[in-house]
């Protein structure tokens, strides 16, 4: 078989895979940040519902989550093409785990900070935003990255919603020459040609951030 002849198909499915993954974890993230907030909240009517839904989100698989999505919804009339479905359930997905994530960079502030800051006068809303949010993020950052890479290989399972992505269009192939070691193969190296290096650069960002807090 000549893979160079389905390469397009297999990039054409990846960008698709691209733009699960881009949508899924800024979507995520955005939620991510909500959740966190209200998790730490020292509200218990505001607490208590962040963290039910962060923990069944965290423990729901994806791919069950994408099939209540796609195939439960529309028993209540609600329905979504398979390109939204899938952004919705894996951002359900990145936003659960990185409620997680952010909520521990939050807690990794040292308290002298917000002691400091409200010694100088300040309120604790400008302290929390201004003081304590952003070195939280920073601290969070590696741990997001790692979930970034996650996330793209978590595109995989949208296939199973018939959504045109990277594994999508390696099935597909598959079935047409019935080349599945070569066909697979080739998939996993466009798979890892992004996340490795992804990785690399996730590992040199925590690295980097970890000299600028010594």
């Amino acid at each position: 078989m000549d893979i160079v002849e389905y390469l397009p198909r297999l990039l054409q499915g990846l960008v698709v895979s691209l733009q699960l993954t881009v949508l899924s974890v800024v979507f995520g993230y955005a939620i991510g940040l909500v959740f966190a907030l209200g998790v730490s909240s020292v509200r218990p009517w505001l607490r208590w519902p962040a963290l039910i839904v962060v923990e069944i989100g965290r423990g729901i698989p994806a791919l069950v989550v994408l099939y209540i999505v796609y195939f439960g919804l529309p028993a209540l009339g609600i329905l979504f093409e398979n390109f939204w479905a899938a952004v919705i359930g894996l951002t359900f997905s990145a936003g659960a785990y990185s409620s997680e994530m952010i909520r521990a960079g939050i807690q990794s502030v040292p308290r002298g900070q917000t002691e400091a800051s409200s010694a100088l006068g300040l309120p604790r809303s400008t302290s929390f935003t201004r003081i304590v949010l952003p070195q939280g993020l920073r601290s969070a950052i590696p741990a997001l990255m790692g979930l970034a890479i996650m996330s793209f290989q978590a595109t995989s399972l949208a296939y199973s919603i018939s959504v045109n992505e990277l594994m999508s269009q390696a099935y597909q192939i598959s079935n047409i020459t019935f080349e599945y070691l070569a066909v697979y193969s080739v998939t996993g190296l466009i798979y890892a040609a992004i996340a490795v290096p992804a990785t690399w650069l996730s590992v040199g960002v925590e690295r980097r951030l970890s000299r600028a807090h010594a």
